[in-house]
């Protein structure tokens, strides 16, 4: 029988979230494709086999990296807190560039992608990593256009996730494109995973920033902004709730935050509208005046302008499995243009 062979390269101190996450999704989608497809073989070999323990505990039992020799369809590399010595590892970084010569696929979770392009293997490419690490990797590989947004970047044979769980989006990912979308959404269902997110997707979003503000007159602003989506929001009026000048708040925010107070309330706004999009069955233009756009023209350019999808089109891809594990798509009422 055919089979795609999964090669997941392990060393001592690799996250287990970053390589149990990814086939666990290509488990599942094993038991879901039944006899008519071709189902993933999962292999594991390291240079510290036979049993490796990751930075958890976790041991995994794996082959010689020779065992990982001929063909392979997707070649798996996880990163983790002992990514250093991995990147120290010539012999390792080595065996990787040449098991992907030989890969239909390669595919990176979190500080993985940094094994990748050490192997030279992301040179002139675009790539992702944990938005930690992601200045790190710029600075060490300038080859590589390192894009710190993005949860997972598909750029020719080559996909990089960002930090742990987007390992498991990538998979799903990987199997969409293998077998389809509804196998896809079928398995990220049995996972009880709330949606299946598009690469596309932020790492991070305006809402978990509001976390990040140590100044408290920031924190309050951010949380009226929260509080008070649906209005105008003029950056006098948060200035006031700060009890601070528009200057002086302009100026403590983009310390604080990172962004202008305008530029933050406009991506708070989207972050508000994917939410809607995802878990509601509101119409585009009950939506847009939810989350404070005076007409659906602005929020289609705002939206298309931070995400490059029409809000239609994020919510085709983003759809939401209720916890009982359906998707109802029947409510939609999308009288909005596209």
């Amino acid at each position: 029988m055919l089979e795609r062979r999964v090669v997941v390269v392990v060393y001592a101190g690799a996250m287990a979230l970053d390589i149990t996450g990814p086939i666990e999704v290509f488990d599942t989608a094993n038991r879901l494709l039944g006899a008519s497809g071709t189902p993933y073989r999962t292999e594991f070999v390291s240079a510290d086999a036979p049993l490796v323990r990751t930075s958890s505990g976790v041991v995994v039992e794996a082959s010689p990296l020779e065992a990982g020799r001929g063909p392979i369809d997707t070649l798996l590399v996880p990163g983790g807190w002992s990514l250093n010595d991995a990147l120290g590892d010539e012999a390792l970084v080595s065996w990787i560039g040449r098991a992907a010569a030989r890969s239909r696929r390669v595919a990176s979770v979190c500080g993985g992608s940094f094994l990748l392009a050490e192997a030279g293997l992301l040179a002139g490419r675009r790539a992702t990593t944990h938005w930690a690490y992601s200045e790190a990797m710029a600075y060490r590989y300038p080859d590589v256009t390192v894009d710190a947004e993005p949860i997972f970047v598909w750029d020719g044979p080559f996909v990089t996730s960002a930090g742990v769980s987007t390992g498991i989006d990538m998979a799903l990912a990987l199997v969409e494109a293998d077998h389809g979308s509804a196998l896809a959404l079928e398995t990220a269902r049995f996972l009880v995973l709330f949606l299946k997110r598009h690469g596309g997707q932020s790492q991070y979003s305006a809402v978990l920033d509001a976390q990040l503000a140590d100044h408290p007159p920031i924190r309050a602003a951010q949380e009226w902004i929260l509080d008070n989506l649906d209005g105008p929001l003029p950056v006098g009026e948060i200035a006031r709730q700060a009890n601070m000048s528009q200057r002086n708040f302009a100026r403590v925010f983009r310390r604080e935050v990172g962004t202008t107070p305008g530029q933050y309330v406009e991506r708070t706004r989207i972050d508000r509208a994917r939410e809607l999009l995802e878990t509601t069955d509101l119409t585009i233009g009950q939506i847009a005046g939810r989350c404070g756009f005076t007409t659906t023209e602005t929020f289609f350019r705002s939206f298309g302008r931070t995400l490059g999808l029409t809000p239609k089109e994020y919510r085709l891809r983003f759809q939401v499995i209720s916890p009982c594990g359906f998707i109802d798509r029947h409510h939609e009422r999308e009288g909005s243009p596209a």
